[in-house]
């Protein structure tokens, strides 16, 4: 049988994506995929993935602990208050990407999650509702095979965006959503593949 993935030096089949970067074999294994059903984890990747807009993922995870520092453990609640003096300090931080529009749409993401946790079901409730709630399995063998956005991206974008959301296009939202584990994007001769399907909720 071909397979479309990388063959690593422990013998085992992973996406293609992912190559030999030890860092980015890590964030594979154990993170990319697993479906994350707490608001405040997907509001730190959704913010996380905005980020990454316009730069490689290496470079947002090779910062991503200096991110997690700058931004209080991305608590919700702390960044929704975040004052001039703060973004200031955060545009002085050479650990993170020091982009004001992105740091002011974080700031604006946070003030509306507390919103929604407050006057509906919950952001996380929210976001697995487009889904029904159930994790899309898909079936893509070679990494040329898997979208960049969906309709379904592109409805969650449009909605986000309607709410305030910012740097939360299309194609973000369908990296983010595969981030989490909404969708199971694992190429079908991955070793996480199966393992990922099976995690129940």
């Amino acid at each position: 049988m071909t397979t479309h993935t990388n063959l690593g030096t422990d013998g085992k089949h992973r996406c293609t994506w992912c190559g030999d970067d030890p860092i980015y074999q890590a964030y594979h294994d154990e993170e990319w995929g697993v479906p994350i059903y707490d608001s405040r984890a997907l509001f730190e990747k959704l913010i996380l993935d905005g980020f990454q807009a316009g730069l490689s993922w290496i470079t947002i995870l090779k910062k991503r602990d200096n991110f997690i520092a700058a931004f209080d453990g991305f608590n919700p609640e702390i960044i929704a208050r975040y004052d001039d003096a703060k973004i200031e300090s955060l545009m002085q931080d050479k650990g993170i990407v020091r982009n004001r529009a992105k740091i002011l749409g974080a700031i604006a993401g946070a003030q509306l999650l507390l919103d929604i946790e407050e006057k509906e079901d919950g952001f996380s409730n929210l976001l697995w509702s487009y889904l029904g709630g159930e994790v899309l399995q898909n079936s893509w063998d070679k990494m040329s095979d898997i979208p960049t956005e969906t309709s379904l991206s592109k409805t969650i974008s449009k909605d986000l965006k309607s709410r305030g959301f910012k740097f939360v296009g299309p194609t973000i939202v369908y990296a983010f959503m595969e981030a989490v584990g909404m969708i199971n994007d694992h190429q079908t001769s991955c070793f996480r593949y199966d393992e990922v399907k099976q995690i129940k909720r």
